[in-house]
């Protein structure tokens, strides 16, 4: 059971909840805040101050008035208008990080809803009822605006929503279901439902918790690819990597070095004058894995941060006053998403060029072309590497940043936004690709060290590739490879591969 309200929501509660359904509730100090500052939003009602959000109209409506009778009709309507999203539902576990870190910055106080309608949007998450939430509607910018929205629709027993067993149902019947009543709004609170950067924040965080994993199993599939094509393990001593003191580049040197250690095959060769200098993709590894470990670990410090804010507008403050302010642009988030996706093309770039050379008689060191059993007869992998370079290709594309563009809406009146949104969905997708990528390399790398017979890897590594080998299949003339690379897929993303590497790969 995770408290929300007394503590910075963490990256890994956020995961529990998101992915594992993990039960929440709401601190007792929360609940009493929630009810403290209700009454400024009740004390602005009743002075009849105007207040964007509760006697305004919304964006470019901020100087409509709104009439005290059609103020609860105001937050209904707005909901309802801003639930505009099209394309195809998001994760569910896209819409419950985003949930999740909603409910932070309600149970913070500073948005003034009432401690019903936080607790009911707590109990969404509890009783597993997942608003359909689609693709294409937010720019970034006054928050997630129409994803948030569908999220409040269901609130409101509107709207559609899927339960746990996996059923998608009307909104007021999927509540009926779990026993829980509609929420009829008052007044700001439909404003507070939707005015935040939680959409892109929860990918964000799951991004991260994603990207620590496939950070090692680059790694891993590097010290594999190095030992299969007779690289060195000298140039990854922390001695060197002293010399250009990134923290990011000392951890990859240092997995990588251990991961070697003790390997029969690179000692076959330390005298071998043939082999003056590994290539780039080789040598360098530790230098590019570990600026993407950096990127991950500057990208975590801004998710920290954004997950210990409260974002809203207007926000209440300590003294009660009503403020209007732009913490709900997204430029913090989606400037570090892109930064990932930078990172992570460049993560299986240079897993593609280790997985190409593994394939090349040429550059090979005697291993057979494209790791065929027969060449000629049999094509071995050459199209495995295809397939590497076509999601490489992809993740190129996705690399380019969405938060250098920016299109007015609102009337001009929000004439600046995000686009955090775009940045973290293409993240996303990125990352799939990253883990595809990587387990062709794994694939690959094992394969060849299979042919490289009686020399062996280091033990840690011999045995990942023998697990490797055996859900993908060993080493034999050409058959259906698809299932094959997908079942490498599938033990990469499994995580199986931590066991044999716990020794090294400590978090």
């Amino acid at each position: 059971m995770i408290e929300i309200g007394n503590h910075p929501l963490r990256i890994d509660e956020l995961v529990h909840v998101a992915r594992h359904d993990e039960a929440i509730t709401l601190s007792l100090a929360a609940l009493e805040r929630l009810d403290l500052v209700r009454a400024s939003i009740d004390a602005a009602v009743a002075a009849g101050t105007p207040v964007y959000g509760v006697s305004t109209g919304f964006g470019s409506l901020a100087t409509t008035f709104i009439s005290p009778e059609l103020r609860r009709d105001l937050q209904t309507s707005l909901i309802r208008s801003h639930a505009a999203g099209m394309g195809e539902p998001v994760e569910r576990e896209v819409v419950r990080a985003m949930m999740l870190s909603r409910l932070t910055t309600l149970a913070s106080g500073v948005s003034g809803v009432r401690r019903h309608t936080a607790w009911t949007y707590a109990e969404l998450l509890n009783r597993g009822v997942t608003p359909v939430v689609r693709e294409f509607g937010s720019l970034g910018c006054s928050g997630d605006l129409a994803p948030l929205a569908h999220v409040a629709l269901v609130l409101m027993g509107e709207g559609e929503a899927t339960l746990s067993d996996g059923r998608t149902l009307p909104g007021a019947e999927a509540l009926a279901e779990v026993g829980l009543e509609p929420v009829v709004l008052a007044e700001k609170e439909g404003l507070a439902l939707i005015n935040g950067t939680d959409g892109m924040l929860g990918m964000l965080a799951l991004a991260l918790h994603d990207g620590a994993h496939l950070l090692d199993l680059a790694d891993l599939s590097a010290a594999l690819s190095v030992q299969a094509l007779r690289g060195t393990d000298q140039v990854f001593r922390a001695a060197l990597q002293d010399l250009r003191p990134h923290r990011g580049q000392a951890t990859s040197a240092a997995h990588l070095y251990s991961l070697l250690d003790g390997s029969p095959i690179v000692a076959s060769h330390t005298d071998d004058p043939t082999q003056v200098q590994d290539a780039y993709s080789l040598r360098c590894a530790p230098q590019v894995h570990g600026a993407a470990r950096d990127t991950f670990a500057y990208a975590t410090s801004v998710a920290n941060v954004e997950l210990s804010a409260a974002i809203d507008n207007p926000s209440i403050l300590p003294d009660g006053q009503l403020a209007s302010n732009g913490n709900f642009h997204g430029a913090p988030i989606a400037y570090v998403l892109d930064f990932l996706a930078i990172a992570v093309a460049d993560l299986a770039s240079i897993a593609e060029r280790r997985t190409d050379r593994l394939m090349d008689p040429a550059r090979n060191y005697g291993l057979p072309a494209f790791l065929a059993h027969q060449p000629g007869v049999d094509s071995g992998f050459m199209i495995a590497q295809y397939t590497q370079a076509a999601l490489v290709t992809e993740m190129k594309r996705w690399a380019t940043p969405a938060s250098v563009d920016s299109i007015p809406s609102s009337a001009m009146q929000e004439d600046h936004v995000s686009l955090g949104w775009h940045a973290a969905r293409k993240l996303r997708r990125s990352l799939v690709a990253l883990r595809q990528v990587l387990a062709i390399e794994l694939l690959s790398a094992s394969r060849a060290m299979a042919l490289r017979a009686p020399l062996e890897a280091s033990a840690v590594t011999a045995r990942v590739a023998t697990d490797v080998l055996a859900v993908a299949g060993g080493v034999g003339p050409d058959r259906y490879l698809s299932p094959d690379l997908m079942a490498a897929e599938a033990y990469c993303a499994s995580l199986a591969w931590r066991e044999p590497t716990s020794s090294i790969f400590t978090h």
